[in-house]
């Protein structure tokens, strides 16, 4: 693990980055649920392929510092232009769930570095068709339920959390108001997403509740030729779910970034 010092327009911001594996570049993203949602997924990506896996925590989570000028997922998506200039990495898989999928959209925007694109249950875009749950009036029970296919096997008893874990999952919900707001949309982003020029994968879980598969396909559709690939078995978070069966369709979009939408 290693903290890089990243001077921006909104100030130095010190980054949290872990790294797994050699060979082609993947930066993976985490969403609302902290950087242990992609851990796992990082660890099996770094075993199973050529990749160097690179694993940042989106400063506030985690315990780690968020200055207050790093108040927006664009700008946090800027932040990752920065890392990659500073890495100067090129040819980069950006994979991003949730609102890291949001913050891969906007790098992508962003970065010229970014060849390939995967967004697993991405939100950020505004739908009055499809809105997002209001994630911050959910108990943790409901939260469970709207992000997963099976959800008694991921349930939170508060009950059972030491001080120092309550204190991380405090100072993540801030974080994630802070970036996202309450609605986490942003009114610009559907029309924005149109200057995506990287392939680009939607993947998204059928049982997601968060962010619905019709919000997914019109996610898909605001991104010029991007695919779309419906998952089974899976909700919000497809990576922790059914790993497995993301890896295969992220390898087979690697190998083959022309993958056609399903029917």
């Amino acid at each position: 693990m290693a903290t890089y010092t990243l001077s921006t327009a909104f100030g130095d911001i010190p980054l949290t980055v872990s790294e797994r594996g050699q060979g082609r570049p993947v930066l993976l993203l985490h969403g609302g649920a902290g950087p242990t949602s992609v851990a796992g997924f990082a660890d099996l990506m770094a075993a199973r392929a050529p990749l160097r896996v690179l694993t940042p925590v989106n400063p506030g989570f985690a315990g780690t510092p968020r200055p207050d000028g790093l108040d927006s997922i664009r700008r946090l998506g800027e932040l990752y232009r920065h890392l990659l200039d500073h890495l100067e990495l090129s040819g980069v898989t950006v994979i991003g769930s949730s609102i890291g999928g949001w913050a891969a959209a906007e790098l992508a925007l962003a970065s010229e570095r970014v060849e390939q694109l995967v967004l697993v249950d991405a939100v950020g875009m505004e739908s009055a068709e499809h809105p997002v749950a209001d994630f911050f009036s959910l108990t943790l029970d409901q939260i469970a339920d709207f992000s997963y296919a099976n959800p008694d096997a991921y349930r939170i008893d508060p009950g059972a959390l030491t001080d120092a874990q309550k204190a991380v999952t405090a100072g993540n919900r801030a974080a994630l108001q802070a970036y996202g707001g309450r609605s986490m949309s942003d009114p610009s982003l559907e029309s924005r997403l149109a200057g995506i020029a990287a392939p680009t994968l939607v993947v998204w879980g059928e049982a997601d509740r968060i962010a619905t598969p019709a919000y997914g396909r019109q996610y898909a559709a605001a991104i010029p030729g991007a695919a779309f690939q419906l998952m089974p078995d899976a909700g919000h978070l497809p990576q922790i779910e059914t790993p497995e069966a993301l890896l295969t369709i992220v390898d087979r979009f690697i190998g083959d970034p022309q993958l056609k939408s399903e029917a």
